[in-house]
């Protein structure tokens, strides 16, 4: 098992392609062919976690949080975050992350949060845009079908519960080579009439390398003529932050309880109570105060986030319940997400989960 495995597998979870610009995922530390011994899962790499490692002989750690997140000019030791990097590095450690790819999944951090409270009927909050490409292209009809299943297999025509979608037209296509081509159909200098298919088919924008791949590998003609767009239309499947729904509504006191209890948080900081019962919920691990007005328009009852200012709570406006349980509570189960869906993956390997709290905050 190499790191280059271990990551494969995690991005076929949560495909870094949909990752926010800003962040700063995939391999941060380390040589994507090195031979892994074991796998350490945690939330942040500390250097309390490199320790971890380092005694539980596991030389890659699969850390929710990149440790570098923006350039380092120096690595001198300084700072927490090139201590971590120069431990990394000295004892053969390779350090991934992926971070707002695993807040962007459909299966990720929000969705835990879900499953956690309780919540059922699912949806995502703020759907990323772009996520959605289209292929379109001119096949042989004798080839169309092949075409087609290859384009399938590798995940093209995939469209939320459904599978093998396509639009096919059947028309008249022309051609004439030039005395360098080699044309599998018709003769070069001669223009030539074939009946052709035109497939069009949509695909999850991670999968366009894969696609083009398969459509050249496949597609009959020496020059492969073929359109790739962009589309507008929202993935209902990928994007920051879910909305869900208790079975029955609770009261705001049996809520904020819950929420201690679910989430093991001390105290809540939340707007003020106005009596009225929750069953919408909206949740978006970490950092979310600019999801309050999504949540508003969901039609949430209460949006349970973390890091909210002091002025956001206002914008709660009598509307909605907006709930702070803390930035590490709120991602705390992330972890074992991972560890969870990797054990499964990789059942006869060496998956630790880590057993340091990386929260920097504390209560007194």
């Amino acid at each position: 098992m190499k790191v280059q495995d271990i990551m494969s597998h995690i991005e076929a979870l949560c495909p870094l392609a949909y990752a926010e610009d800003f962040d700063n995922v995939g391999l941060l530390v380390g040589d994507s062919q090195q031979e892994v011994s074991g796998v350490l899962i945690s939330l942040d790499t500390l250097e309390n976690v490199v320790d971890e490692a380092i005694e539980k002989k596991c030389n890659m750690i699969v850390s929710f949080h990149p440790i570098i997140f923006s350039g380092l000019k120096k690595i001198t030791g300084k700072t927490y975050v090139e201590r971590v990097v120069l431990k990394a590095i000295k004892h053969d450690i390779a350090i991934y992350a992926m971070h707002t790819a695993l807040d962007n999944s459909w299966t990720g951090v929000s969705d835990r949060i879900c499953d956690e409270l309780g919540l059922t009927n699912k949806s995502i909050l703020i759907p990323q845009k772009g996520t959605i490409k289209k292929l379109v292209t001119f096949v042989p009809k004798t080839a169309a079908e092949r075409l087609r299943n290859a384009l399938f297999a590798v995940g093209a025509g995939s469209i939320g519960n459904y599978e093998n979608c396509s639009f096919n037209i059947e028309g008249l296509g022309s051609f004439q080579g030039n005395e360098a081509s080699n044309p599998t159909i018709g003769q070069k200098g001669e223009t030539h009439f074939e009946e052709e298919i035109r497939i069009g088919i949509t695909f999850a924008k991670h999968l366009e390398g894969k696609i083009i791949k398969t459509l050249h590998a496949t597609h009959p003609y020496e020059e492969v003529a073929y359109e790739i767009t962009t589309l507008e239309n929202m993935n209902q499947h990928i994007g920051m932050g879910m909305v869900g729904e208790f079975k029955k509504p609770i009261t705001e006191m049996h809520f904020m309880t819950l929420l201690k209890t679910k989430m093991n948080v001390p105290v809540v900081r939340h707007s003020a109570l106005s009596g009225k019962m929750i069953q919408k919920v909206a949740v978006l691990g970490g950092s979310g105060s600019f999801a309050i007005s999504a949540a508003k328009r969901a039609g949430a009852d209460a949006y349970v986030t973390a890091d909210l200012k002091y002025h956001d709570f206002y914008q709660a406006e009598g509307q909605i319940i907006l709930a702070d349980i803390g930035h590490y509570e709120s991602e705390q189960y992330t972890k074992n997400l991972l560890f969870e869906y990797l054990t499964k993956k990789i059942p006869n390997f060496a998956i630790i989960l880590s057993a340091e709290n990386t929260n920097p905050i504390k209560y007194s």
